[in-house]
C-alpha cells in the first residue's frame, strides 16, 4: 500500500505539469493542443541530448527543455493558429490544424531521432525507505522539482500582470480587449508557457522512463484524460484530474498488466462522462 501511495505521488505530481499546460491553452484559446505530447516529448529529448549525451548539467538540460517546446508553441501561435481561429468560419478548422501540427512534430521527430528507446542517467542515485515503500531520490527530484514548477505558475497567473490578463482573456475575450488587454500577446504567452510546461514535464520523467519518438500519442491521451476528468478549462480540475490518473495508474499497474490497466481507465472515463461529462469540476455550460 505505501508503494501505491508513493508511485501515484510521483506520477500525479508530474502528471499535473502536462495538464495544467494544456489547460491554460484551452481556457485561453478554446483550443485543444493535439501536440501536446510531441511538445512533452521535444523537452525529454532536449535534456536526453544536452545532459545524457553531452553531459552539460541537468538544469542546462531543462531549460532548454522549457524554452525549445516554448518557442514552438509561440510561433504555432502566431503563424498558424491566430490566423486560423481569425478567418475560420468553423471551430473544426481549427481543431484539424492542431492535429496537422501533432503529425507534422511526430514525423520530424521520427526523421531525427529514430524510432530508438533513449534513456538517461539518473542526477542522484540512493533509495528512501517510507512506511516500508521505496522512493528513489531521482523520483524524489521529479516531485520536488514539479511542486515547485506547480506552485510558481499559480503564483504567476495568480498575481502577476501578465497572468492576470491570461485570468481576463480565459473569462471574457472581448471584455479583455476592450480593457486594453493586448489579446495576441497574451494568447502567444499562454500559448508558450503551456508548451514550456509540457516541455519541461518531458525534462524531468526522462530520467524516469526514457523517450522515443512515438510517445507524444501517449501523453496527449494522457492530457485529454486528465482534463476530460477534472473539468476543461479548470486549474483546479486539471490538478484533480492528475491526481486521479496518477493514483489510478498506480493502483492499476500493482496488480495488472499495463495494457488492462488502460483498458479499465477508458472504460471508467465513459462511464464518468455518461454520468458527468463536463467533469468533476466542470460547468455544464462550458
Amino acid at each position: 500500500m505505501a508503494q501505491i501511495l508513493i508511485d501515484g505521488s510521483v506520477l500525479s505530481a508530474s502528471y499535473a505539469l502536462i495538464a495544467l499546460g494544456i489547460t491554460l491553452i484551452f481556457s485561453i484559446m478554446r483550443l485543444l493542443n493535439f501536440a501536446h505530447g510531441e511538445l512533452f516529448m521535444i523537452g525529454a529529448f532536449m535534456v536526453y541530448y544536452v545532459y545524457g549525451a553531452w553531459h552539460l548539467p541537468f538544469v542546462l538540460g531543462l531549460l532548454i527543455a522549457a524554452l525549445v517546446p516554448a518557442l514552438i508553441g509561440a510561433c504555432f501561435e502566431k503563424f498558424l493558429f491566430r490566423r486560423v481561429m481569425r478567418v475560420a468560419t468553423r471551430e473544426e478548422n481549427s481543431m484539424l490544424l492542431a492535429v496537422g501540427t501533432a503529425i507534422l512534430l511526430d514525423n520530424v521527430a521520427l526523421f531525427l531521432f529514430g524510432e530508438e528507446q533513449h534513456g538517461v542517467p539518473e542526477t542522484i542515485s540512493g533509495v528512501l525507505q517510507i512506511a516500508g515503500g521505496f522512493l528513489p531520490y531521482q523520483r524524489l527530484v521529479v516531485v520536488v522539482m514539479s511542486l515547485a514548477l506547480i506552485a510558481l505558475l499559480l503564483g504567476f497567473v495568480q498575481f502577476s500582470r501578465p497572468g492576470r490578463a491570461m485570468r481576463a482573456l480565459a473569462q471574457d475575450r472581448d471584455a479583455a480587449l476592450l480593457m486594453g488587454v493586448d489579446v495576441d500577446r497574451t494568447s502567444m504567452l499562454g500559448f508558450a508557457i503551456g508548451a514550456g510546461l509540457a516541455g519541461l514535464a518531458g525534462g524531468l520523467l526522462v530520467t524516469i522512463q526514457g523517450v522515443n519518438a512515438g510517445i507524444g500519442v501517449d501523453i496527449s491521451i494522457k492530457a485529454f484524460i486528465m482534463i476530460m476528468i477534472g473539468g476543461a478549462g479548470v486549474v483546479s480540475g486539471a490538478l484533480l484530474g492528475a491526481l486521479v490518473l496518477g493514483f489510478a495508474e498506480s493502483i492499476g499497474y500493482s496488480a495488472l498488466p499495463g495494457s488492462e490497466t488502460y483498458l479499465l481507465i477508458f472504460v471508467a472515463l465513459v462511464l464518468f462522462l455518461i454520468i458527468r461529462p463536463q467533469g468533476i469540476m466542470g460547468h455544464p455550460w462550458g
